[in-house]
């Protein structure tokens, strides 16, 4: 169904709301957001903005969503080229990372790094979808090594803690990080896997 002009006339006003966000965002980082900056910068008052946005908290959120719609593409992506199993481990640890070093802001969005947590943010849909792909390959990972002891919940909770702790780590004292996944992380990763077929 085509749009009627007034229809068109809010969507583009959203999204200049969210482009102007991300600019301030890229240029002086999160803490400068705020709806009375938007609001100046793209010429409207700030009412004009509550109507799309309840609050800044809301722009946060919908950037948090997109980074975990990216995360989980890049995911995808890296299982598309994996076998089953460990080497999948191997494919997720590398993409997040890479994902990571590449989309920095949303990063940093995402998991509050700098910022309050959200819980309407850390508990949405599109976090639960990303989870759910590396939560299938931990439980081929233990299917093919025939651990029926271990805990796969468990087990998710410890991989995505290690993989965010060495970027929480790595951007606490740098602004970027590189985009090669250093080698303490893949001993990591091993060590890892390691438990997954042996730990049983």
């Amino acid at each position: 169904m085509e749009q009627t002009r007034r229809e068109k006339e809010i969507q583009e006003l959203k999204e200049l709301i969210i482009a102007q966000s991300w600019l301030i965002i890229k240029n002086e980082g999160w803490q400068a957001l705020s709806i009375r900056k938007i609001a100046d910068a793209i010429a409207y008052s700030s009412p004009t903005i509550y109507k799309h946005f309840e609050n800044k908290e809301a722009i946060l959120a919908h950037f948090s969503k997109e980074g975990y719609l990216l995360l989980d593409q890049a995911i995808q992506e890296s299982l598309n080229n994996a076998q089953k199993g460990e080497a999948q481990v191997r494919a997720i640890a590398k993409a997040y990372w890479q994902f990571a070093a590449t989309h920095v802001h949303h990063y940093r969005i995402m998991f509050g790094l700098g910022i309050p947590a959200c819980e309407t943010i850390n508990s949405s849909y599109e976090m639960k979808i990303t989870s759910s792909h590396i939560l299938e390959a931990i439980t081929n990972t233990l299917s093919i090594a025939n651990n029926s002891i271990a805990n796969e919940h468990q087990k998710l909770k410890t991989f995505w803690s290690m993989l965010h702790g060495f970027i929480a780590i790595e951007l606490l004292s740098n602004n970027d990080i590189s985009k090669q996944i250093p080698e303490t992380v893949e001993d990591a990763v091993e060590g890892f896997i390691f438990t997954l077929k042996y730990n049983k």
